[in-house]
């Protein structure tokens, strides 16, 4: 007879679950994409949407699509690197496209905050996939 599980049991479970969860976790990753993408390289961010300080911007959209794209693959740890690497990558072409944009710049210090939020989510994301598996055992 297994245990009745939990609100909390069963939310991790939705939001990890094979199928359903990694399809939703790639559709909000690329709707993250786009939003930051248009977001990064308008002249002048919306002030709603402005944190006040340009690193921490930088630092909570790419904790925000590290997380997502954690949650996207499959247990795989190479795939999550390649995938992490790559956010890497598209945060380093939002500051060369920056250079073309009047109003904006490229800084190696935006590029670091990037890197930074990649790790702060993927370590978020990856500490809920592991309770998530924690719960799953406990339950059988």
């Amino acid at each position: 007879m297994t245990k009745p599980s939990s609100p909390f049991q069963r939310l991790l479970r939705a939001a990890t679950s094979a199928t359903a969860g990694l399809r939703a976790w790639r559709a909000v990753l690329v709707v993250l994409i786009a939003a930051i993408s248009v977001l990064a390289l308008m002249p002048v961010p919306p002030p709603d949407l402005d944190i006040g300080w340009d690193k921490l911007n930088h630092l909570l959209a790419f904790t925000s699509l590290a997380f997502a794209a954690t949650l996207s693959t499959p247990a795989s740890r190479s795939r999550r690197a390649v995938l992490l690497i790559a956010l890497l990558g598209f945060g380093g072409l939002i500051e060369f496209f920056q250079l073309f944009v009047p109003g904006r710049s490229a800084e190696w210090a935006d590029l670091m905050a990037d890197a930074a939020g990649i790790a702060f989510g993927a370590a978020v994301a990856s500490c809920l996939l592991s309770a998530a598996t924690a719960v799953e055992a406990r339950s059988r």
